[in-house]
């Protein structure tokens, strides 16, 4: 066993927690095991029970990924040694999902696999020349070394005397520093999709460490020269990059990108000293889909203290300036920020209702004594004039009907003026009117009814109205806006606001006071800020407005009604969201007639005038967005 294989037996990787029994299937997998065979290589999984079996390839590099469905991993999970077996660099596998197990197998180049799944095992087999290797397998990885070997980490040799800038005091990692780091960078950690790490070290070599992260991640990991220390600390559960940057900054380390995708482990004291003699570069980068003056500042806060960044609006391109060793990680860091955003079309349906309930009835009385009274001319009567019209006695006429020679009834030139009353004070006469300054505008019915009680008139008009007005708008807006970006939908009037300035006018003289002219929107106004998130969900932050203009009942001139809500509102591709609850509703009852009479029950309707009016708005939006072009990759889960 070689010395990457030593140390990876002393390791205990998870790429997840191990879930309870109970929250998967019955299959369970016990070993992972690569073997030569006559013109292949093999890559046994040793199993017990029943699984199904999925696959699929990845490229750059070229993996084949296993999902064994209806499994959990019981087995050791350790790992691999990095050895080159017949074309198979690399071995992953963990506990994907509560009823998924995944095992990764990294190729040197793509090549053709068959898949076999018997009794007790999956075999997949691929062609190679090279099938002189050892056989690996988790199990005897996860053995413990037998007690003759000697330890893993070997003694470092001391080192020839260097020059003093090469030279780095062993430091050991502070145990509290890792937790103090990963603990800062907890959210970071949350949201990463690297493979996730679980591993304890005692005392264990930088160069060693260093080595197992390799192993871990597949990539090249190199130690510079000159740095030593001893790393004892404790991961669990954690993002592998997250992880080993943890255990560099404890030991004021850092690790520095290379063409190829290698990791160069470098002090940082060194690095700032080479960053200081390192010549400057300069490189334009064109911007396609953001905006370079919004990119600038992303950029800017990673170029090294020598380095700097210009937007030019012209072309939308970043200029860059920083030294030779940053120069392509700050062009990858622009080119990482500059992708396509997927485009939302949101569909959208307004519902305006506005409703008014009118109901007005009410009676009018008129009693006096009869106008017989006029015949004789002696004016026994008392009445009013307001209601019913009566003769006017000054324009009566005697006239013979009957043809006897004698008169018996009366002809009227004209009626009395409404605001005269005629009042007998030697008689015993009584007149009344009731509600006479009330009103229905506009009945739809009119009921006169008149009676002779003895020497009285009674005399009633009835009239009643019932109104019902419906008004019912609806639209159905669609826009198309990019991710992060706010759509907006009008549906209104602009109206014109007239302000008078009375100070521009001097005082004393014959200056016209200045009017200014100013526009208000009313209407309908949605405006929807869509945000794709990682799982194709949508976020969006809505403004919804209805507002209508109504003319004051003072000279301030108008008064705006508004209905508002402002929320925020997660939902699925495709699925429809309501907003409600844009309702207003207003009631007004009036009522008048004779006191006391107007108040009695049901009775009380017959004595005076009622006046129910109610108004009810309504408005509902319905927001459906669509995620119009699908930008998610295959995910791999490693």
């Amino acid at each position: 066993m070689n010395r990457i294989a030593a140390l990876a037996a002393g390791l205990l990787i998870a790429a997840a927690p191990m879930l309870p029994a109970a929250a998967v299937g019955d299959g369970e997998v016990r070993t992972v095991s690569v073997l030569p065979a006559a013109g292949k290589v093999s890559v046994v999984i040793d199993l017990r029970g029943a699984i199904q079996v999925s696959d699929f390839t990845l490229t750059n590099p070229s993996r084949l990924v296993l999902d064994l469905q209806g499994a959990r991993l019981t087995g050791p999970t350790v790992l691999y040694d990095g050895q080159n077996r017949g074309g198979v660099k690399n071995l992953r596998y963990a506990q994907y999902k509560p009823d998924v197990v995944r095992v990764v197998i990294e190729l040197d180049a793509a090549k053709d696999y068959k898949i076999n799944q018997g009794a007790g095992s999956v075999t997949v087999s691929f062609g190679s020349d090279r099938t002189a290797f050892d056989a690996w397998s988790s199990q005897y990885a996860a053995s413990p070394a037998p007690a003759q070997e000697p330890p893993p980490v070997a003694a470092t040799p001391t080192p020839a005397p260097a020059p003093a800038a090469q030279v780095t005091t062993p430091v050991s990692t502070n145990p509290a520093a890792v937790d103090q780091f990963l603990a800062a960078h907890r959210r970071e950690a949350e949201q990463s999709q690297a493979p996730r790490i679980t591993v304890q070290w005692d005392k264990a070599d930088i160069a060693d460490v260093s080595a197992g992260f390799a192993a871990f991640s597949g990539r090249t990991i190199v130690v510079g020269k000159g740095i030593t220390g001893t790393v004892s600390a404790q991961i669990k559960n954690q993002p592998w990059d997250l992880a080993f940057q943890a255990i560099l900054e404890s030991q004021n380390l850092a690790w520095q990108p290379l063409p190829g995708g290698i990791i160069n482990v470098v002090n940082k004291a060194d690095l700032a000293r080479a960053d200081s003699t390192v010549p400057t570069e300069t490189r334009l980068v064109r911007i396609n889909y953001a905006k370079s003056t919004a990119l600038q500042g992303a950029v800017a806060s990673i170029v090294s203290k020598r380095g700097a960044v210009v937007a030019d609006t012209t072309t939308n391109s970043l200029v860059i300036t920083d030294i030779q060793s940053r120069i392509e990680q700050d062009v990858a860091f622009v080119q990482a920020l500059d992708v396509r955003t997927p485009q939302v079309s949101i569909q959208a349906k307004l519902i305006f209702v506005d409703r008014t309930d009118v109901e007005d009835m009410g009676v009018k009385y008129d009693l006096g004594t009869g106008s017989g009274c006029l015949i004789t001319g002696a004016h026994p009567c008392q009445f009013f004039n307001t209601l019913v019209q009566r003769p006017d006695p000054a324009t009566l006429k005697p006239i013979d009907t009957n043809g006897d020679g004698i008169n018996d009834a009366v002809v009227a030139g004209g009626n009395l003026d409404p605001s005269n009353t005629v009042v007998d004070l030697g008689g015993n006469a009584i007149s009344a009117i009731g509600n006479a300054g009330q009103e229905v505008i506009n009945p739809a019915l009119q009921l006169i009814f008149s009676t002779a009680v003895g020497n009285f008139n009674l005399t009633s008009f009835v009239q009643a109205l019932q109104t019902v007005a419906l008004a019912d708008l609806q639209a159905e807006p669609s826009v198309t806006t990019s991710d992060n970006h706010t759509a907006e939908v009008l549906v209104g009037d602009l109206v014109p606001l007239r302000t008078i300035d009375v100070s521009s006018a001097s005082a004393g003289g014959n200056a016209v006071p200045r009017a200014t002219v100013s526009f208000r929107q009313t209407g309908i106004d949605l405006k929807v800020t869509p945000h794709v998130t990682a799982n194709r969900q949508i976020l969006m932050e809505v403004h919804a407005e209805n507002s209508s203009v109504k003319t004051a009942p003072v000279d301030i001139g108008f008064t705006f009604q508004t209905q508002q809500a402002d929320n925020q509102i997660l939902v699925n591709d495709g699925e429809t969201a309501v907003i409600g609850g844009l309702t207003v509703t207003n009631v007004t009852v009036s009522k008048s007639g004779i006191p006391f009479l107007v108040d009695l029950p049901i009775l009380g309707k017959l004595f005076g005038f009622t006046s129910q009016q109610e108004e009810r708005r309504d408005l509902l939006i319905l927001i459906t967005p669509h995620i119009i072009d699908d930008l998610a990759s295959t995910s791999a889960g490693n």
